[in-house]
């Protein structure tokens, strides 16, 4: 017998819209979190950035996802009064081989169906930003930025008004199918008071611990290609009275493993840099002052007034990647494991960006994946 229908592992904005969307539709949800508040792990560690669905190959989940997210996010902050701001951003390209990326990136974005974009010149780069310097820009309208904790309270509030329960801290130790469903194991943070539950179906959306969770219900991680890779991303922000003036985003074209070291702000006009991308074997948020010659260095290639000891270290991330250094684009990880003899699991591995934009679309996805009983 079940106690409950679904079962969410991870409290963090994936996991609370798919409680959100899975209660909505009439169904019994427990999500079960680990830390003790929600929103703790890679939703509290990032830029807080709406993307439009510029980046990723056309058709891929990425693509998708994001496209269909921004526009379900921009409704969901508005019905609920959730705080954020379309900015528009620009991506900042210096010379003809990276406008000639930059056009392609444009023709990319299209086919994903992005509205509203345009190239820009280095004087139309002036008029809108005058400390922006560039040969071209993309101009991205429907890009945002969001206040990532209110967004994360409100999918709470609203899955709890469908009847959805959350249990906080406790951590899932075991992962084990049983007859019409799965049997999971949980305990307190200080390892004692072991419950256990039986729900119907699992939704696996524990972020940087995904891969153990998947891995814990006995599935091969490393033969199915579910193994996470960490990266790391820190960032820096400016020294009073230093800060540049800003009034959109500012990105440098896309590299290896990011979206490379760009200037958000945030809901209270605040700028902030980065992050970076360095692949690393543990988790760690510590960030080195050593590195702000190396971000002034990157910054400044569109922002060339800004020098590098203006720059104090302010915080890091880490993005559950699973491309490993110098590997090809890996789409997300939104995928019932019937096929792989694990009928009722979803696993959301991989979530890193544009992970927080598509939460909505995620979360559809899991309610289609997961047949009700």
């Amino acid at each position: 017998m079940r106690d409950i229908d679904v079962a969410v592992i991870g409290a963090g904005v994936v996991g609370l819209a798919a409680a959100c969307r899975l209660a909505a539709q009439g169904r019994s949800v427990l999500i079960l979190e680990r830390e003790s508040g929600i929103g703790r792990g890679v939703t509290s560690r990032n830029s807080e950035v709406i993307h439009a669905g510029i980046y990723y190959p056309a058709e891929s989940l990425k693509a998708r996802l994001c496209t269909r997210g921004r526009v379900l996010l921009y409704e969901w902050c508005v019905n609920r009064g959730v705080a954020h701001r379309k900015v528009g951003k620009l991506i900042v390209a210096a010379g003809d081989a990276e406008t000639e990326i930059l056009a392609d990136l444009k023709l990319r974005a299209e086919v994903n169906g992005v509205p509203g974009l345009r190239m820009l010149d280095g004087r139309d780069i002036a008029r809108l930003e005058p400390q922006v310097r560039g040969d071209a820009a993309l101009l991205s309208p429907e890009t945002g930025i969001v206040d990532t904790a209110g967004l994360a309270l409100s999918l709470l509030a609203t899955a709890e008004a469908h009847g959805a329960f959350l249990s906080s801290p406790r951590e899932v130790v075991a992962l084990e199918q049983v007859s019409g469903g799965w049997r999971l194991e949980t305990r307190a943070a200080d390892g004692s008071g072991i419950e256990a539950v039986v729900a119907g179906g699992v939704v696996n959306a524990a972020g940087l611990e995904s891969d153990r969770m998947a891995a814990l219900a006995g599935i091969d991680v490393d033969a199915r290609g579910y193994r996470l890779k960490y990266c790391k991303g820190d960032y820096f922000i400016p020294l009073p009275g230093k800060s540049p003036v800003l009034e959109r985003l500012i990105y440098p074209l896309p590299g290896r493993g990011g979206l490379g070291i760009h200037a958000t702000l945030d809901l209270a006009g605040r700028i902030r840099f980065g992050p970076d991308a360095e692949y690393v074997d543990r988790i760690d948020f510590g960030v080195s002052e050593a590195k702000a010659e190396d971000f002034g260095r990157a910054i400044r290639r569109y922002l060339p007034s800004l020098r590098s000891e203006w720059l104090r270290a302010d915080c890091a991330g880490i993005r559950p990647k699973l491309a490993g250094p110098g590997e090809d684009f890996r789409d997300f990880v939104v995928a019932e494991e019937s096929a792989t003899g694990f009928p009722g699991l979803v696993n959301c591995i991989g979530i890193e960006s544009p992970g927080l934009t598509a939460a909505l679309a995620i979360a559809e996805r899991i309610a289609e994946l997961l047949p009700e009983a």
